[in-house]
């Protein structure tokens, strides 16, 4: 059986879930059905076919009208600013995307539902009022299958949360602090400009801008055995990929640096692959 997903906003997420799916081979699993975005047909299109960070998409992407061809996919495109408009009953929407960055409460979820979507999928966190909050590879056995409303948490949240597992499990967690070193992001302006914060009032290209992050709340919210244990901060620094968490805690056990070099290692070449990586290469980030 075939899922037909919808993907509400198509920016940075919505596109990179396109290309993932195309490259997955996964095709005849899911399909997308449908994009909702604001933008033109035009400049959906052509973002999808080329990208700055990832370079250009193996498929042929071509624009019709209200219609975007992946190879001999047909997608419908809307430009419907509010959730309870979309003609999800009519696509037999299975699972709706929402990877708007701006929706992700149970009323977002609700509307979506209403409009006639089986279920709903946040690409980011959602109120403490949905059904789960999932990060593959820690949680997802939670799921069930009455769930319909879920956040996916966030992509500094996915990144850091294995990692405190596998140490948490293995030495036991005291404490701990984050450091989140994140690329440039859309809210930054490209020369010095107005935002309501004035720290992001300054070149994204040329500035390392201290950002407020809900970080810490985000490990919480996996393991609420961490509440108030977890400090967190974060700052912008003017790349357009890839994103670093320094990550310091306190342990309850004794344990050498290669140690966890041992156990990182071992997780990612077995029951953590294709979610943790592990390097000693001297690269940059752009390896990743």
């Amino acid at each position: 059986m075939t899922i037909r997903i919808a993907i509400n906003g198509f920016g940075r997420i919505g596109r990179n879930v396109v290309r993932a799916l195309y490259e997955s081979g996964r095709r005849a699993e899911i399909t997308v059905v449908a994009i909702n975005e604001l933008a033109d047909a035009a400049g959906i299109a052509h973002l999808l076919k080329y990208d700055t960070s990832h370079g250009r998409f193996a498929w042929d992407v071509r624009q019709e009208r209200e219609q975007l061809f992946v190879g001999d996919d047909a997608i419908r495109l809307l430009h419907e600013p509010t959730i309870a408009a979309l003609p999800w009953r009519e696509l037999a929407v299975d699972v709706v995307l929402d990877c708007t960055g701006v929706y992700g409460s149970r009323e977002h979820g609700e509307a979506h539902l209403q409009a006639g979507a089986k279920k709903v999928l946040f690409s980011h966190p959602g109120g403490n009022d949905l059904d789960a909050t999932v990060v593959y590879g820690v949680n997802q056995d939670e799921l069930r299958a009455g769930h319909r409303i879920v956040s996916n948490a966030s992509c500094t949240t996915n990144c850091i949360i294995p990692i405190i597992k596998l140490l948490d499990d293995a030495y036991g967690i005291e404490s701990g602090t984050v450091t989140t070193i994140h690329s440039a992001m859309h809210d930054q302006q490209v020369i010095d400009a107005y935002h309501p914060d004035l720290r992001r009032t300054r070149a994204a290209s040329q500035s390392i801008i201290p950002v407020d992050t809900k970080l810490a709340a985000g490990i919480t919210r996996i393991f609420p055995q961490f509440n108030d244990r977890f400090e967190a901060i974060a700052v912008r620094v003017p790349t357009i990929n890839v994103t670093a968490i320094d990550l310091s805690v306190t342990v309850k056990k004794p344990v050498k640096a290669c140690e966890v070099n041992q156990l990182l290692q071992k997780a990612a070449q077995g029951a953590f692959h294709g979610i943790v990586d592990y390097t000693e290469l001297p690269v940059g980030l752009d390896r990743f």
